[in-house]
């Protein structure tokens, strides 16, 4: 079926009242779109059309002024009119030489009555036409949809709609999943791939794509493409309602496809417990996926603090979601259902050199979701372990993304990353705090500053963090601080005081830093 619903002028001249008419310039544009017919006898129109009109006149409103009627026919061309047609006798005996170089030149159909026609009659043919075919083309659109829905409940693959589609239009259907190459329907020699491809990036009416959204995030293109004739607005719906059914074929596939992951979760386990080797893996990503190349990888893990509370979430949708943003940043993605958490084994597929930079694009993009931001998941932590080349040692990666986690959990909102790598002293201070007394450490070397701040009332803690952040320029911390230097100078000397003349040598400096952050994520811990 190749009912595209476009009336053209060329239609309208096989009508009735059209038998006794002569085509005098821009013959060319004879297919030229036609949505309604004005009578108009005014020269200035500008506000009163919206385009693809066919005009009726006497030309009373221009009579023999020349200049007038040039006026009002580049009014009608930049107001995209379908065509002026004008009846000969009464007020416009000729048309000049002038108006018919302007109407070839743009390809704008100009028509004469010879004989009188009753523009009423012809006004009320055309629309009545018009109007029944806009019914048809809405019961049509209808009958196509129904059609789709039967399909989605028996196909395989998306290319049965795709084969529906283009039998239905006559056009040629291009699809591209983001990442893949694209599909041709039907299938055609690789030169004029190229051609149709160029086409389809250059704008042009002869050329239609509609984006196909998973999750607010686009996962891949429909197009038509026809060299013959312009897209019309029916073909326009119809790839409209195209798009949506594949969308949701699509949809269930990736829910089957997340489903049936689910039934691997004990051997991507044990690969997170290091009991893999690298030839066992190989194996598996082969048989897996044989195209799949990683260049290393790393484990991220989405720690939910509520997920108790939600006992009947399904997080297939996260999942879904999760993999839809990552692929199109170059990974290939695992994922492992563990507790209150979901470990996502991430394979790299690009360059090494751009992981990270990939890796936190796709963060922020998962955070801007409309999923993630209407709340539609508890709230979770977000942790990347350290990168790794082996991809026998994925157990490394999922240690450290469980400690960045745990760090995460213990600095709250405090925590600057979800990087493991990017953690610095906040990994050695909760080495410390797990294998030793975190606490007592920290009292050894600033319990005189917090004593004297609790007993005082004072600020020594604050300007020995800024002082020390500042490498000890007092111009800059008074600055800092909002003191004068005079205060300044008597807080450094009761610092001297407590912590000893020598706290800015580098050595004792350091492990004063140092302590000094682990203060802070003690009380960030109490706080939690």
């Amino acid at each position: 079926m190749h009912e595209h619903f476009q009336f053209t002028v060329f239609d309208v001249l096989q009508r009735k009242h059209f038998e006794h008419t002569q085509v005098v310039a821009g013959h060319q544009g004879l297919n030229r779109i036609v949505k309604w017919v004005h009578v108009v006898e005014v020269t200035k129109i500008y506000k009163l059309l919206n385009g693809k009109e066919l005009i009726l006149s006497t030309g009373v409103g221009w009579k023999e002024n020349e200049s007038l009627f040039l006026s009002f026919l580049q009014q009608l061309i930049e107001c995209d009119a379908s065509g002026l047609c004008i009846e000969i006798g009464t007020y416009t005996s000729s048309i000049p030489q002038e108006v018919i170089r302007l109407a070839d030149e743009h390809h704008f159909p100009l028509i004469l009555f010879l004989k009188e026609v009753p523009f009423v009659e012809i006004t009320q043919d055309i629309h009545t036409y018009l109007i029944n075919q806009h019914y048809q083309m809405i019961s049509n659109l209808e009958a196509y949809s129904q059609q789709l829905n039967k399909k989605l409940l028996s196909i395989d693959h998306y290319h049965e709609i795709l084969k529906f589609l283009h039998h239905y239009l006559g056009h040629q259907v291009i699809f591209r999943i983001n990442g893949k190459e694209a599909e041709f329907v039907p299938e055609c020699p690789g030169k004029k791939k190229m051609q149709l491809l160029e086409h389809l990036a250059q704008p042009s009416n002869q050329a239609a794509s509609q984006s196909i959204q998973l999750f607010s995030n686009e996962y891949a293109e429909l197009s038509i493409v026809s060299l013959q004739q312009e897209i019309s607005e029916f073909a326009l719906l119809i790839l409209d309602r195209t798009a949506t059914a594949i969308a949701q074929h699509l949809l269930r596939d990736l829910y089957v496809e997340e489903k049936k992951r689910m039934q691997e979760q004990e051997w991507l386990k044990g690969w997170l417990e290091g009991e893999h080797n690298f030839q066992t893996i190989s194996d598996y990503l082969a048989d897996h996926d044989p195209e799949l190349k990683p260049k290393g990888g790393c484990v991220s893990i989405c720690k939910f603090k509520s997920l108790k509370q939600h006992a009947n979430l399904d997080l297939t949708y996260f999942k879904l979601l999760f993999r839809t943003i990552f692929e199109q940043q170059g990974f290939y993605i695992f994922s492992v259902d563990l507790r209150n958490s979901i470990v996502f084994i991430m394979l790299n597929k690009r360059s090494i050199k751009t992981w990270k930079t990939r890796m936190q694009e796709g963060v922020q993009r998962l955070m801007e979701s409309d999923f993630i931001r209407t709340k539609k998941v508890p709230c979770f932590l977000f942790g990347v372990g350290k990168f790794v080349e082996n991809l026998s040692l994925i157990n490394k990666s999922y240690q450290t993304a469980l400690e960045t986690n745990k760090i995460q959990h213990h600095l709250g909102k405090k925590a600057t990353s979800c990087f493991y790598e990017d953690l610095h002293t906040a990994r050695i201070i909760s080495f410390i705090h797990q294998y030793g007394d975190l606490h007592e450490i920290v009292m050894e070397y600033l319990e005189p500053v917090i004593q004297y701040d609790k007993k005082h009332n004072g600020q020594l803690m604050e300007t020995l963090k800024v002082y020390l952040a500042c490498n000890g320029s007092k111009k800059e911390t008074a600055e800092r601080l909002f003191v004068v230097r005079q205060t300044l100078y008597h807080r450094i000397q009761k610092l001297q005081q407590l912590l000893g003349a020598d706290f800015m040598k580098p050595e004792k400096r350091l492990a004063i830093e140092l302590m000094i952050q682990a203060y802070e994520y003690l009380a960030a811990i109490r706080e939690q």
